[in-house]
């Protein structure tokens, strides 16, 4: 099963969200959100709980057409944030490890390949959380410093660090166990990653799978122009 964070304003979006929700927004013809419920059905992903909030009406009508993945919403009055959209989710989402999906990045080159790769590296006792990584230099339309250092098997943030290697790509598997005595109503997913780091720093209980292609975040229109010049490339290479 999956869950995709949809329930956003897409502020920096605007103007073009100011009449349809961020996921709806197209990108070479192709509404974000498509993006990721394709690659989830190409892995074998049955199940996608997708989170709600504004103009959620529009996302309701646009995913009923779907007919795989079988998707359920999660209606949010207000926005709960990533971990707590995820939390009022759980009861849909049952009892093993789920992929969370942020709905404003595309993975350019063989997505599927990479959430099977996540699901075939999943150790239940070895781990919490399984994000996908991406390189820096192949996250298109990044505009920070990195988030993370991934060394020996361990997860660090970039802290005080002048840059890290790895961007967090929005991918991620994760164990409804993370979300034990986890915050009510809205809060960040970073609050559930950060209590279970040590001293020096590293999170034991989160692991990564690097992912070799070229990553696509999408939240701006110039970024959107970006990735659709990319996609347009990515398609006369494989005529």
């Amino acid at each position: 099963r999956a869950m995709v964070l949809a329930a956003g304003r897409g502020e920096r979006m605007r103007p073009l969200t100011d009449t349809m929700p961020k996921p709806l927004v197209p990108v070479a013809g192709k509404p974000l959100i498509d993006y990721t419920l394709d690659a989830l059905a190409d892995a074998g992903v049955m199940q996608v709980v997708v989170n709600t909030s504004y103009l959620a009406e529009q996302l309701q009508t646009h995913l009923q057409r779907r007919q795989r993945p079988s998707v359920t919403l999660s209606h949010e009055p207000e926005r709960l944030e990533t971990g707590g959209g995820i939390a009022k989710a759980l009861p849909m989402l049952g009892d093993a490890p789920f992929f969370s999906f942020n709905s404003d990045i595309i993975l350019r080159d063989a997505p599927s390949k990479a959430l099977r790769s996540m699901a075939e590296a999943w150790q239940d006792d070895a781990m919490d959380v399984l994000m996908l990584l991406v390189p820096i230099d192949n996250a298109q339309g990044y505009e920070a410093k990195g988030d993370f250092f991934y060394e020996e098997g361990m997860l660090r943030r970039r802290g005080d660090a002048d840059s890290a290697p790895y961007v967090f790509s929005g991918v991620q598997l994760m164990h409804p166990r993370l979300f034990i005595d986890a915050p009510e109503g809205a809060f960040s997913l970073n609050i559930l990653y950060d209590r279970q780091r040590d001293n020096a720093g590293k999170i034991p209980n989160i692991k990564a799978v690097i992912y070799d292609g070229l990553w696509l975040h999408v939240g701006t229109p110039d970024q959107r122009e970006q990735a659709e010049s990319f996609l347009a490339v990515s398609r006369q290479a494989h005529q």
